[in-house]
């Protein structure tokens, strides 16, 4: 009776905190565990009865492993897995070089109006959609008008065929995701720069420190732990695509298939062309798994070098 008690007691206490936490965690509920169940999907050939969702869902055929098998028995399959994991690699490695060096750039900046301006200009891309990306880039590119062949063009070099043309691709991409990101990405380690004990550099300074060496000797030690908390949270979703990125920028061109096709814009064209959402479940429940393993095989990693950095 006296735990009973105590528990109401602590809710009571709690009780505006746990108000602030609801719609959180109500949101967490609704969009991350319910959606769970949909999961059996991807054993099933959903067909639509006309009786509603949970109707077709019910009376679909259970088919195994088959929504599997089509998915990576295809030729395509490595391909797919290729690209999705290797621009996810060069994405969480240079996306995080690059934050980190703009955070620590931006620190350094004495005039804060200054840094302001600069924060909301690097921060400006993330609000746009690939859409609007994908026009931007088209701009550069463009055939006839794009300002790369202008430029090439006026120094007597031929256009380039840039939405025919694969190899320059991988770069292309790169490079659009991190103009994209790297701003919002910043933002996480500057806040975390701008908490650092400033006696700390001080006291450096005292001792003839270079900028450089309370760089390489506090700053980054200090950001040690959040960068690979970052990097941890980042390999969890490693055979995630940004859709927009890979089917808007590339302008769904068929030649750049073989460097621009990954897991989901196979899926999304898998579905547009077959309408199988068994197949598409599949595919984001294989990526959810594999993500999964790879969060608690790069946590396991960290926790037998570094305890103190782990995650969980």
């Amino acid at each position: 009776m006296q735990a009973i008690l105590q528990i109401f007691k602590d809710f009571h206490k709690n009780l505006p905190i746990l108000l602030m936490v609801l719609p959180g965690a109500l949101g967490f509920i609704l969009f991350s565990y319910l959606p769970m169940g949909g999961t059996l999907l991807s054993f099933k050939q959903y067909r639509y009865n006309g009786e509603g969702f949970l109707s077709s869902f019910f009376s679909s055929e259970w088919v195994g492993l088959r929504n599997f098998t089509f998915l990576f028995g295809t030729n395509d399959a490595y391909i797919i897995t290729r690209n999705t994991l290797l621009y996810n690699i060069a994405f969480i490695v240079l996306g995080t070089i690059a934050a980190v060096a703009m955070a620590i750039l931006l620190s350094e900046i004495v005039n804060k109006r200054l840094s302001k301006l600069y924060q909301t200009g690097m921060f400006l891309p993330h609000f746009m959609s690939f859409v609007i990306v994908g026009f931007f880039v088209y701009s550069f590119l463009n055939m006839d008008k794009g300002l790369l062949n202008s430029i090439l063009e006026r120094f007597g070099m031929e256009g380039i065929s840039w939405y025919t043309t694969p190899e320059y691709w991988p770069f292309i991409l790169i490079l659009t995701n991190l103009w994209k990101s790297i701003g919002y990405s910043s933002v996480v380690y500057l806040a975390a720069i701008t908490g650092f004990d400033r006696s700390l550099y001080e006291a450096a300074m005292m001792d003839g420190a270079s900028k450089w060496k309370q760089i390489r000797s506090i700053t980054l030690p200090l950001l040690k732990p959040l960068v690979i908390i970052m990097t941890l949270l980042a390999v969890g979703r490693i055979f995630y695509a940004d859709f927009g990125l890979f089917y808007n920028v590339p302008r769904n061109s068929g030649a750049l298939y073989p460097v621009t096709n990954v897991i989901d814009t196979y899926v999304f064209r898998g579905l547009k062309t077959t309408g199988e959402m068994g197949m598409a479940t599949a595919a984001g429940l294989y990526q959810s798994i594999v993500g999964f393993i790879l969060v608690m095989a790069s946590n396991y990693t960290v926790r037998k070098l570094d305890k103190d950095n782990a995650l969980f």
